[in-house]
């Protein structure tokens, strides 16, 4: 039950709700396009640089309207950038079944990866907006529970259709399902206006921005998104001559993701914010260290350790910004998140010459076949567990620095309150 300490706006859990299923879309159109592309190259010619590309528009869409869509929040609103979001899915999805070549599905995929970004624009500030304390937190949490849930989702239904035969185009219907159950949520809803005045406001907004905390967040933000999204990218590819199935340990860390931030608000309330992205990177170290060390059985023990330790990231770095620096508004929200899927698109191309370098000192080395595959990529991984380790140090002074800042604050009105009473 919601209380009326907990939330701040009437139909925030309508809004919620609708947001989650938003982000459904979202994990689906990231899931099921992965799960299709050997029918769609198939079926259209398609070489692999071709999907490739096709792929690199939903990454590259994502970032560009998260932006645009902070920087106009507060002009037009949450609604409108969620209705861009809803035809832009909608016509990205249906350009998608019916395109007959290799440019229209680029456009597709563009369309829906705006559509995309424009759902994280529009519910991180709504949510920060409609609910206060540690409710909000927890509701930050939930809401982005639903990437990985709904990838494990999205997942399961593309290999359950492609298993029994039923073609890539309806597996993309699929996304159009909670395509529209967000769109008739959100119909007709009125949206929470901001905590902070201020933080309607652009000046405010990039004032706040660069503060040593925004900019200090903005770094850790980039680390902590390659510490998420690097190994789960290339995990695959590396595990697969290491005796365990790489489907299964990415079902495995998804779905502990999912289950973890579910009971986020929790955590948070015990350690909070900045404790548990300390705890995170501690975990999410020992398991990309374990990756790098270890095979078979042992791989599975590695994505427990790696799960709980990103799995908080980003909605914690998210709330953390709306909770420590709520003057950045919108705007703040975005650009966090923009700073995430942009690092992660750099680091891509850099882990990716990783691999190659460490194929060839392996190869150097006399090394060949599988052993050569495993040595080479646990190489690369053990070079990953830089970006949460970098975390570590990271992390500590952000919790000493936020302790003792509340510390300071707790003393003066200590003393304000016996100056009161004097």
């Amino acid at each position: 039950m919601e209380t009326s300490k907990s939330v701040m706006h009437p139909n925030a859990n309508r809004l919620f709700y609708a947001s989650c299923l938003a982000l459904i879309t979202t994990a689906f159109s990231f899931s099921i396009r992965a799960g299709i592309l050997p029918q769609l190259g198939e079926e259209l010619s398609l070489s692999a640089e071709q999907l490739g590309f096709i792929n690199s528009m939903w990454f590259f869409g994502f970032p560009i309207s998260m932006v645009i869509g902070g920087l106009i929040y507060n002009k037009v609103g949450g609604k409108a950038i969620m209705t861009f979001a809803f035809f832009a899915h909608a016509v990205g999805i249906i350009m998608t079944i019916y395109a007959g070549s290799y440019s229209v599905l680029l456009v597709s995929t563009l369309l829906i990866g705006l559509g995309n970004g424009c759902t994280e624009a529009a519910c991180n500030p709504m949510i920060a907006d409609a609910y206060k304390g540690n409710r909000m937190s927890t509701m930050m949490n939930r809401f982005h529970m639903w990437f990985p849930g709904g990838i494990v989702l999205g997942s399961l239904i593309s290999k359950f259709m492609t298993d029994s035969g039923l073609s890539w185009e309806s597996q993309i219907w699929i996304i159009m399902v909670p395509t529209l159950i967000y769109a008739y949520l959100f119909f007709g809803q009125s949206w929470p206006k901001a905590k902070v005045e201020e933080a309607s406001n652009l000046a405010s907004n990039f004032k706040a921005m660069i503060s040593p905390l925004f900019i200090f967040m903005a770094c850790c933000m980039a680390l902590t998104a390659i510490s998420e999204f690097g190994p789960q990218q290339w995990v695959g590819l590396i595990l697969a001559k290491s005796g365990a199935e790489p489907m299964l340990v990415l079902a495995l860390v998804t779905g502990l993701m999912a289950v973890a931030r579910y009971f986020g608000g929790d955590v948070v309330a015990r350690f909070d914010q900045t404790g548990v992205l300390l705890g995170g990177s501690i975990l999410a170290t020992i398991g990309v260290y374990l990756f790098s060390t270890q095979t078979g059985a042992m791989a599975y023990v590695a994505a427990i350790f790696f799960a709980l330790g990103v799995a908080y990231f980003w909605p914690n770095m998210i709330g953390f910004i709306a909770d420590k620096i709520p003057k950045s508004g919108a705007l703040g929200l975005s650009i966090m998140g923009g700073i995430g899927m942009f690092s992660t698109s750099i680091f891509q191309p850099i882990i990716g010459s990783w691999i190659d370098s460490d194929r060839a000192e392996a190869a150097a080395a006399g090394l060949t076949g599988d052993e050569l595959e495993l040595v080479a990529g646990q190489n690369t991984l053990a070079t990953m567990t830089t970006f949460p380790a970098i975390l570590i140090v990271l992390f500590t002074i952000l919790l000493f620095w936020v302790r003792s800042k509340k510390k300071k604050a707790q003393a003066q009105a200590q003393t304000t309150t016996e100056g009161t009473a004097m």
